[in-house]
């Protein structure tokens, strides 16, 4: 059924657009919520900020060189809603930096997403650390005595920040919004006491996410102090040689496959740990492709390598596809309690057990294990992701631009074995880290209900809804 919009000539306004996605019907329903909101301080960003900035002239790029450490450098995906990810920075040189000023990133500025699949994810910046930003992020610096950073990040993530985002952004290969639109944005002020509230909740969801961490960081080094691992740097070797004997045995000709390191890691290990085959402990089955002409706008999702992290499925950018297509692939491919994802493709050896079912499909690059033997599953998971397997991915995987991991070698890949106490141990940590990470997301999310309900009802029901 079609769905249309009549809008007078003379209502366009400001806002000069005459494009009909501009004037969606759900776009003119929530903008008038928003103007008719109970609250009563409200009107256009700009008079409640000192200053919107992002990266300057883009010919700046070209002075960009990524080195292994130095000053950390966020990209639009290191930025969630109300956190950001410090796990995979780039770097660049102080220099750089310099040059780049106008991307730095001060404490307590709103960062937020202008392009790309990321567009208007907000977080506010205050981690206590130096850090440089690219071109598609904005940094906004609020006047605190109106507006709370904290507020504005979730009034931004919250339904009623995000349609604006969509409703304004242009481009045709690539969505953005520019500092302009950004300032213009019409926003809602609820009390002070309300936006400290939300400052608290955001803090209580990151403090989880920052226990999370440190949760799964422990269970490694557990489980690399077991191995006798910990603190283990490669020997560096600059030249080696093998036996036409050992290429022919791994059919492999490549030098970087007999690298010593590789050896190295196996005869350090503590002689109490014994190696069990991946084939011994599990079966596989893999996913399917649908092929990118199937992916619908909404629907069931579609999960690729790309949304698997060891911490869970990252719905982020998750592709959909029709309910009818999910329909004939789930009995084969849909993921079930007890199963452990394991990529294969692109990032091989990313790994994460699910507790409870998932809906969805998964694609070709991804393995569903099921565990046919006796061993701790988030055990087996955090061995999957350790060091020590990784490096067998490493030298196992194939391909030039495309890394495969082929499954005959996932089926061989070596898996350390200690008392059925450590693993149960170690297994605990990785438990608790994954209920942390859920419950900062539970936190999250409802902090963005929260700033909703206090646009559309008022702010005393939605102090109600945090708790």
């Amino acid at each position: 059924m079609a769905v249309f919009s009549i809008v007078q000539r003379t209502s366009i306004g400001s806002a000069n657009r005459i494009d009909p996605d501009y004037y969606q019907p759900k776009y003119l329903q929530l903008a008038k919520r928003l103007s008719q909101s109970a609250l009563k301080e409200k009107g256009i960003l700009r008079r409640y900020i000192h200053s919107a900035i992002n990266f300057g002239a883009y010919s700046l790029c070209n002075y960009i060189v990524f080195v292994d450490s130095g000053v950390p450098y966020l990209y639009t995906q290191d930025i969630r809603d109300n956190y950001i990810d410090l796990d995979n920075l780039h770097f660049i040189t102080p220099d750089v930096d310099e040059l780049l000023y106008k991307s730095q990133v001060r404490d307590r500025q709103v960062v937020l997403t202008m392009a790309g699949v990321y567009l208007g994810r907000a977080s506010v910046f205050d981690y206590g650390i130096h850090v440089n930003s690219n071109q598609a992020t904005a940094k906004i610096t609020v006047r605190e005595d109106l507006l709370n950073p904290y507020y504005l990040s979730t009034f931004l993530n919250s339904l009623y920040g995000s349609f604006q985002i969509r409703r304004n952004k242009t481009g045709t290969a690539r969505d953005n919004i520019n500092l302009g639109q950004i300032q213009d944005l019409f926003i809602c002020l609820p009390s002070r006491r309300f936006q400290l509230r939300i400052e608290q909740a955001v803090k209580l969801g990151r403090q989880k996410l920052f226990d999370s961490k440190q949760l799964f960081t422990q269970a490694e080094q557990l489980f690399l102090s077991e191995l006798g691992l910990q603190n283990w740097t490669p020997t560096p070797a600059l030249a080696y040689t093998r036996n036409y004997s050992q290429a022919a045995r791994a059919r492999r000709v490549d030098a970087e496959y007999f690298q010593p390191k590789y050896q190295e890691m196996l005869d350090r290990l503590s002689s109490s740990v014994r190696l069990d085959r991946l084939g011994k402990l599990t079966t596989y089955t893999k996913g399917v492709e649908v092929g990118s002409p199937a992916y619908t706008a909404s629907g069931i999702p579609f999960w690729r390598i790309s949304n698997l992290t060891k911490h869970g499925l990252d719905d982020d950018s998750v592709n959909f596809i029709s309910d009818e297509l999910y329909d004939s692939l789930r009995s084969s491919y849909e993921p079930q309690q007890g199963e452990m994802l394991l990529s294969k493709d692109a990032t091989p050896g990313i790994a994460y057990y699910l507790e409870t079912s998932i809906e969805g499909i998964v694609s070709s690059g991804i393995l569903r294990l099921t565990i046919t033997n006796d061993i701790p599953p988030h055990y087996l998971e955090l061995a999957l992701n350790s060091l020590f397997v990784q490096l067998q991915v490493e030298q196992d995987a194939g391909g030039s631009i495309i890394k495969h991991w082929k499954p005959s070698e996932v089926r061989k890949t070596l898996i350390p074995r200690l008392s059925p106490a450590k693993e149960v141990e170690i297994a605990g940590f990785v438990q608790q880290s994954h209920a942390a990470r859920r419950e900062t997301k539970t936190i999250l999310e409802k902090v963005k209900r929260a700033v909703e309900i206090a646009i559309e009802e008022s702010e005393d029901k939605a102090i109600e809804f945090i708790g």
